[in-house]
């Protein structure tokens, strides 16, 4: 029995007595029963921060990293879930060095919630015969846009919102979501999120767009984007313009020493984040959390999306490489885009062992935002995490420590928390049947 344990105990045993009036014990033993409550070390009510306790305890993985936040700029939010006897869920979410002023470059976390609204766009058109299946187009307003109609990877070689989304979750592709954010359009993309609560995210740039040199002013142009079922055209949006001009103060948007051009020449002077994508860990955590969770966050804060949507996101953002025949990615290790508990290692990932998430790396910065499940051992719980990585401090050089220090920290995190989850009692097993369909 713990302090506190013990501290409620004493408490309950004197309310007891003096509630029911039982005067079975003298004033000298009440006296003493007294004193006995307040000289005992007293535990304060407040619920200890689990996450921090385990870091503390396994420190030798993590010390180095944790004792120097300037410099690897840590953060984790660690989400137990519990169930009741409904398989209703609860949550209990522990965090540690999660500062949302706090800049880092999420990468490619940013797909994330752009599969999400761009399934959620199409849902609200309410057109019929479109859906995320039907053959998407993307044409050219002006350059550096590129259009794109066929699509090679997929069955039919038609491009698709659907098989954009199978891209973005199974092996992180930029281009598919390049068509994603030119279906959107930035402000609208950006004005759904912060409409949803998202206050600490904006998304205003393509990613790695090869060939194409986008900058501030061109990444606000869209293309404009068609639906078809064979040649009947369902829907046109023509291209977008967007003009967001909200002001962002975040700490270490300017940063570090140096950055390389991309002809390879080194300038002596910081790499400026300030006109770069943000989107705050704690915001991401939120929306893995709405889609899988949906029932236990408000109304306002979902995406809307229908079942077919809900259980096709499942599927996706827990298939492995292997997995896929539509794309192939066949050559792909389990762990490509699995940064907890099997980052640093090239195990294959067991059946029973699932993990929903999207993984963003790029300019020294990883970042992992996940549900995990294991469906033989009833355990689940949500981990989110970021790290940066950079000793030289110069910026797009590609030269970070992501296989020394950067997906090892994943890998150690992930399965000391696994372990715990393992070993931690549940008074009801969750079913998993939501998650995993037959």
């Amino acid at each position: 029995m713990n302090n506190y344990e013990f501290h409620s105990f004493i408490v309950y045993l004197l309310l007891y007595f003096l509630f029911r009036g039982v005067y079975i014990f003298n004033f000298q033993f009440t006296m003493r029963l007294i004193l006995l409550l307040f000289c005992f070390p007293i535990m304060s009510s407040a619920q200890p921060n689990v996450l921090q306790q385990l870091l503390d305890t396994n420190s030798e993985s993590f010390k180095a990293i944790l004792a120097q936040p300037e410099k690897y700029q840590a953060q984790i939010i660690y989400t137990q879930i519990e169930r009741n006897a409904e398989n209703r869920p609860s949550f209990q979410t522990y965090e540690v060095g999660v500062d949302e002023s706090l800049y880092y470059y999420p990468a490619s976390t940013v797909k994330m919630p752009t599969a999400f609204l761009a399934l959620e766009k199409l849902h609200q058109l309410q057109i019929v015969g479109l859906d995320k299946h039907t053959p998407m187009r993307n044409g050219v307003g002006r350059v550096p846009q590129t259009a794109a109609s066929t699509d090679v990877t997929a069955a039919n070689l038609l491009p698709s919102v659907a098989h954009y989304i199978k891209k973005i979750f199974i092996v992180s592709d930029n281009d598919a979501n390049n068509r994603l954010y030119e279906f959107l359009g930035q402000a609208n993309l950006n004005a759904a999120l912060q409409a949803k609560g998202y206050q600490n995210s904006r998304i205003v740039h393509r990613l790695g767009a090869p060939g194409a040199s986008f900058d501030v002013e061109s990444n606000r142009y869209t293309n404009p984007v068609s639906f078809y079922t064979g040649e009947q055209l369902l829907y046109h949006q023509g291209e977008v313009h967007s003009m967001d001009e909200r002001e962002w103060d975040l700490k270490n948007a300017v940063r570090g020493k140096a950055r390389m051009t991309n002809e390879g020449e080194i300038i002596n002077e910081p790499f400026d984040f300030r006109t770069k994508n943000f989107l705050a860990l704690q915001d991401l955590h939120d929306m893995l959390k709405s889609v899988l969770f949906p029932e236990n966050v408000p109304i306002a804060q979902r995406f809307q999306l229908s079942d077919s949507d809900y259980d096709f996101l499942y599927k996706t953002m827990s298939t492995l490489p292997k997995a896929s025949k539509y794309p192939d990615y066949s050559n792909k290790e389990d762990n490509y885009v699995k940064f907890f508990i099997f980052g640093d290692t090239k195990d294959s990932i067991p059946d029973h062992i699932r993990i929903f998430n999207k993984v963003g790396w790029a300019y020294g910065f990883l970042t992992d935002i996940s549900y995990i499940i294991d469906t033989k051992n009833k355990v689940e719980f949500m981990l989110s995490a970021t790290i940066h990585v950079n000793e030289n401090e110069t910026y797009n050089d590609g030269v970070y420590e992501y296989e020394t220090i950067g997906l090892p920290f994943f890998g150690n995190l992930g399965r000391l928390l696994y372990q715990h989850e393992l070993e931690r009692k549940r008074k009801h097993q969750p079913d998993f049947s939501r998650f995993i369909k037959q």
